[in-house]
């Protein structure tokens, strides 16, 4: 199979021999035709001389057939012949022959348009007759003819096999250029297919092939980042069910070899350890069913506050347990959205958990609600001791946590925002975080008006 670097070259070459040949013959055409016309004049010129200076010497055009029955082939020829006809017509400033050539009689009127082809016969300043050539061809064997042409065919020969030539190389340069980014990009492929994501290519133009290259380093770069996150969510994943199941395995076969004793402690541990492995093994189905697209949504048109207010009354008693105020902040309007009822309270409920695990007791978490142009802001805001504004911004990432032991000993998975993030999106909304340290955090949820 040819390279593309080779069709290139060959297409370049073909276009040229194509071009400037065509370009050879018109040209071998034109010149062939200026050629002519040039000894047309000149022949006209000296055949202007030669009548002027018979008339000069005759006083008039008599016995003009006998002096000047002669071929317009440049070579002069004084014949005796009168039956010969002549090849020129000489007509009068009123365009009356007077001369007749090939195809008049002496006498006959020339119309006025004709008149104009015709050249004038001066003698002293003064018109004498008007001069027609009758079928001026020049003749092909002229010597001078022959060997300009041949000269002109020689030359012509030359300038195309130069111009093939120049061609070639032109051809083999930019093939070299234009092909470059495309064999830099195929070695980049062949290195991916081998397990090396991330690779970059130069961008060096801005047509479409720098758009090209642009393309594939974003794409590398997404693949990079996306085999990192899944590696480093494999080893979260091992991490977080190695801790429950050890203790699991750990207290059963304690307790089987009687190193700890059967009682309801031991058991509390062991079902404790395995309620945390079945809510991480089922995040980790509702994040993989919101990747897959298959997490089951049913949207229906909602009243926003009535379902804050549900969520209010159901998360108030666990919040008083701990001697933190929950507050919902009424609006005065009604706010509906299209969304799921269930999912949309999963993200709250994730939020809030999140919030009570990190407020102290005596703190506050504030829910209020704004209505924008086209969009509805729901925000929960603790007055806990917040993070950093570039932890906050990874608090959606899987299995972070801003506090690693805390967030375990709690009983946290590291998925509940990043499970929220996913049905946000699913609801064609956005979710982000705002924080500074001692200032505790601020969730944002944006969903659009129903």
């Amino acid at each position: 199979m040819r390279s593309i670097s080779s069709k290139f070259i060959v297409a370049i070459m073909l276009t040229s021999i194509v071009s400037i040949g065509v370009l050879a013959l018109f040209g071998r055409l034109s010149t062939s035709r200026q050629f002519d016309q040039l000894i047309e004049d000149q022949f006209k010129e000296d055949l202007i001389a030669q009548l002027s200076s018979y008339y000069a010497e005759n006083g008039s055009w008599a016995e003009l057939e006998v002096k000047f029955g002669m071929r317009p082939d440049h070579h002069w020829h004084m014949m005796d012949d009168k039956s010969r006809p002549l090849f020129f017509t000489i007509a009068d400033t009123n365009g009356v022959v007077i001369v007749a050539g090939y195809g008049y009689d002496v006498g006959d009127v020339i119309a006025e348009n004709d008149l104009e082809q015709g050249s004038k016969i001066i003698l002293d300043g003064v018109p004498i007759g008007i001069l027609f050539i009758n079928n001026f061809e020049s003749p092909a064997d002229m010597p001078m003819r022959t060997e300009f042409f041949r000269r002109l065919d020689a030359s012509l020969f030359l300038i195309v096999l130069g111009a093939v030539a120049i061609a070639i190389v032109v051809g083999v340069l930019l093939s070299r250029n234009i092909t470059r980014p495309v064999r830099e990009l195929t070695a980049a492929t062949r290195q991916m297919a081998n397990g090396n994501l991330n690779q970059q290519v130069p961008v060096r133009s801005n047509d479409e092939i720098g758009e090209l290259a642009t393309s594939f380093n974003k794409m590398s770069n997404d693949l990079a980042h996306s085999f990192n996150i899944r590696k480093q969510m494999t080893a979260d994943i091992a991490h977080e069910l190695r801790t429950p199941l050890s203790l699991i395995i750990g207290h059963a076969e304690a307790v089987h070899d009687k190193v700890l004793e059967p009682t309801l402690e031991n058991f509390e541990i062991i079902r404790e350890e395995a309620q945390r492995l079945e809510k991480l093994v089922n995040d980790l189905r509702t994040l993989s069913l919101a990747d897959a697209g298959e997490l089951s949504v049913e949207f229906q048109l909602v009243d926003v506050q009535q379902l804050l207010s549900d969520i209010h009354a159901h998360y108030n008693y666990q919040f008083n347990q701990k001697r933190v105020e929950l507050k919902l902040e009424p609006v005065s309007v009604m706010l509906k959205a299209n969304l799921d009822p269930s999912r949309f309270s999963q993200v709250l409920m994730n939020i809030l958990d999140n919030a009570l695990r990190h407020t102290p007791a005596g703190g506050q978490v504030s829910i209020s609600t704004t209505q924008q142009k086209d969009t509805i802001q729901i925000s929960i805001q603790d007055n806990g001791s917040g993070v950093s504004s570039e932890e906050a911004a990874r608090l959606f990432d899987r299995f972070y946590r801003a506090d690693e032991s805390r967030a375990r000993d709690e009983g946290g998975s590291g998925l509940g925002l990043a499970i929220a993030k996913s049905i946000i999106e699913m609801h064609k909304g956005k979710i982000w975080a705002k924080s500074e340290i001692g200032q505790g955090l601020r969730v944002v949820i944006e969903i659009p008006k129903g």
